[in-house]
């Protein structure tokens, strides 16, 4: 067949490159796996597996990727098929296609490609995970005064805002498992779309591969992208998730703010102000990150309304998407982590502003409800006017605003002493009262900090077990292709 010049330029020669690149050695793992199946299950020959085997030994995987695409064969699928004919011959080469088709081993190399990123992202996260919680249990006792709409809230500590984004990547980790798990199940042996008559065992193979077990329906094997739309989704939420936080942080290393300094070792300077320190490596994470969800949505876009079965819109022209914003999204969370690392805060400047804006006033009312019995409504207007007094006069009293305050609302004066109100409003008194579950106060982030470490080990333990469990399939298939 030969091929239309427009065509081998513009779209066979790319699949050819990106083929090499991202699927040669899966290709290579799936026909060792078939070769050996198709042995144990008497469907070839013992001699004409063991020919099999020598040439697929024959092929070097390093001149393969040298090889430059001239349109005589469709895809590297073709190329390898034609290397194992000038081998072995054509009868004995053809043999090694029974009970499969270009469909199911596609699907599988795809699938195999899509682990390893997962993983690979997924470890970069809990290394991320790591760097926030040593820098979380250094920040305990530091306080600052966080912002809800963009203004001043309610005084809070370094420790507890790094903890919601550890939770948020605990999750993203979950995410992430279950998109292998969905990922890492083994579509070879569906062949067209239908299966096949001949008696092969899909379970051997997924054995041999590392996958945890066939796939189930012939058809769906063939036909879906939901394990990819589970990967691409749960890359975008963890991607998006560490943007709204990156936004925080650059915005913390502006000298207006000056809470956050990067290491010099993440900054850049100007070509013509010499008093410039850019926090430049958290805007490439952003920026990165970014990309990334660009691609993600162009996956999914790529799918949309196409046909439920098998067509390339789902296949080779998406692999090199797909690699690209897993690349960009680890990318991203390794350079947040490599920076989040040697980051610094400054205590004081944070302690100093934390109360700025009345950001106590919510610990006001809530004592006045529990020493007094009022409804916190009331408890929230006296704490209204007594801010509005204390703008107005920032030297007035504030027992003496207060009783003000109180009469206006209640009818009757509340008496508190200076010294007591201001231990009431102190930002360091609001967090420490704060020790309910998942609250700021140094005890309740000082233990959740410990379960955030217990679960980043337990986390790592299964990760380690998934990839072991590919490298043992690895050994295992080397083992038995000897054998044959």
């Amino acid at each position: 067949m030969k091929f239309a010049p427009e065509y081998v330029k513009h779209v066979l020669n790319d699949n050819f490159e990106d083929a090499k690149a991202l699927l040669l050695s899966p290709l290579m793992a799936i026909n060792y796996a078939h070769l050996v199946m198709l042995a144990e299950q008497g469907i070839v020959s013992a001699a004409d597996a063991r020919a099999l085997r020598d040439a697929l030994n024959s092929i070097n995987l390093d001149r393969v990727r040298e090889v430059l695409y001239d349109g005589t064969y469709e895809d590297l699928f073709f190329y390898i098929e034609r290397l194992i004919d000038q081998s072995c011959g054509e009868d004995i080469a053809g043999r090694l296609h029974t009970a499969r088709s270009r469909n199911d081993l596609a699907m599988t190399m795809y699938r195999m490609h899509q682990r390893e990123s997962i993983a690979l992202l997924a470890e970069e996260t809990m290394t991320l995970r790591e760097a926030l919680i040593a820098l979380a249990g250094r920040h305990t006792e530091t306080i600052y005064g966080a912002h809800t709409h963009t203004q001043p809230a309610q005084p809070t500590t370094i420790a507890h805002y790094l903890l919601a984004i550890i939770e948020q990547l605990e999750r993203d980790t979950r995410r992430l498992g279950a998109a292998f798990e969905s990922t890492n199940v083994n579509p070879l042996g569906a062949c067209a779309i239908t299966g096949t008559g001949f008696p092969i065992d899909r379970r051997r193979t997924s054995e041999l591969l590392g996958f945890s077990g066939p796939t189930g329906n012939t058809y769906g094997s063939i036909a879906t992208v939901d394990y990819l739309l589970e990967s691409v989704s749960a890359t975008s939420v963890l991607i998006v998730g560490l943007g709204r936080v990156i936004q925080d942080l650059l915005l913390w290393c502006t000298m207006e703010f000056g809470y956050l300094r990067l290491s010099d070792g993440f900054v850049q300077g100007s070509s013509i102000m010499p008093q410039k320190r850019n926090p430049v490596a958290l805007e490439h994470a952003r920026g990165i990150g970014s990309q990334a969800v660009g691609q993600a949505q162009a996956i999914i876009t790529a799918v949309h309304n196409t046909p439920f079965g098998d067509i390339v819109d789902t296949e080779d022209d998406l692999q090199p998407l797909i690699a690209s914003m897993f690349r960009d999204a680890t990318r991203m969370v390794t350079v947040v982590a490599a920076a989040m690392r040697l980051a610094d805060f400054n205590v004081d400047k944070l302690a100093s502003r934390a109360a700025l804006g009345g950001t106590t006033l919510t610990e006001l009312a809530d004592t006045l409800v529990r020493d007094h019995g009022m409804s916190f409504r009331n408890a929230h207007a006296i704490a209204a006017l007594l801010l509005k007094a204390r703008t107005e006069d920032p030297q007035a009293s504030l027992s003496t605003t207060l009783s003000k305050a109180s009469s206006a609302i209640l009818g009757r004066p509340l008496e508190y002493s200076e010294k007591e109100l201001e231990q009431i409003m102190s930002p360091a008194h609001f967090v420490q009262v704060r020790g309910t579950h998942g609250g700021p106060s140094p005890k309740e982030t000082s233990r959740a900090i410990a379960e955030s470490r217990q679960k980043l080990h337990d986390d790592r333990e299964t990760w380690q077990a998934r990839r072991d469990r590919l490298r043992d399939a690895e050994a295992r298939l080397a083992g038995r292709v000897k054998k044959l």
